[in-house]
């Protein structure tokens, strides 16, 4: 089960390309982003670019802001296969995954951070999905699949999830687009892998 919310831009105002001042599941620390529908036109992704396979109607974009940021703070499960005890015996994996990308040759992108944290908040694992560049977009509008996985770390409570949209040229527009993200956790037998650290976001 996907532990995000509204992680693929459904839920809430938007439609367009004007900024929102709310996204359900979301707190904006930074900027204004938009939830725009692949349907909108005027040069963004549309259901014929790159994108999810499934997606729905609408992608996050970085508003008229240069750096727009989101944040969202998941629980993880208490109990069952994938609960705590699991975790702290090193019994369960993650998987993150999102659909990253920008417009045509700019460099405009978006980058997804997820750190776990233990019981007193303090960082014991990080996952950096993306920027995608243009290089790798082919110099094409639209959005490509971004996936990292490793051992959930002992201790890990809860998840910390930073979607920064970025504005790199002079333009109005903050063409860092986003769709897609998720956060998984599956049962797995024990390993005795590391998994990645890094610093609070």
């Amino acid at each position: 089960m996907n532990l995000v919310v509204n992680g693929d831009a459904e839920t809430g105002p938007g439609g367009t390309d004007a900024p929102v001042a709310t996204v359900t599941g979301w707190r904006i620390t930074q900027g204004a982003p938009a939830l725009i529908a692949y349907s909108f036109g005027g040069g963004y992704p549309t259901a014929a670019d790159p994108g999810p396979d499934r997606r729905g109607s609408r992608f996050f974009g970085g508003g008229n802001a240069p750096r727009t940021a989101l944040v969202q703070d998941v629980a993880l499960p208490a109990a069952g296969a994938t609960g705590h005890a699991a975790i702290d015996a090193g019994r369960v994996r993650y998987a993150v995954e999102a659909w990253l990308g920008g417009y045509a040759t700019q460099e405009d992108g978006a980058r997804l951070s997820v750190e776990f944290r233990d019981a007193r908040g303090t960082p014991v694992a990080l996952s950096v999905l993306g920027p995608v560049t243009s290089g790798e977009r082919g110099g094409r509008t639209g959005l490509l699949k971004r996936t990292a996985g490793a051992q959930a770390p002992p201790g890990a409570r809860t998840a910390r999830l930073l979607l920064v949209l970025t504005r790199t040229g002079s333009g109005a527009s903050n063409d860092g687009y986003a769709d897609g993200i998720s956060l998984t956790l599956t049962a797995s037998a024990a390993t005795s892998g590391t998994t990645p650290t890094g610093g609070a976001l």
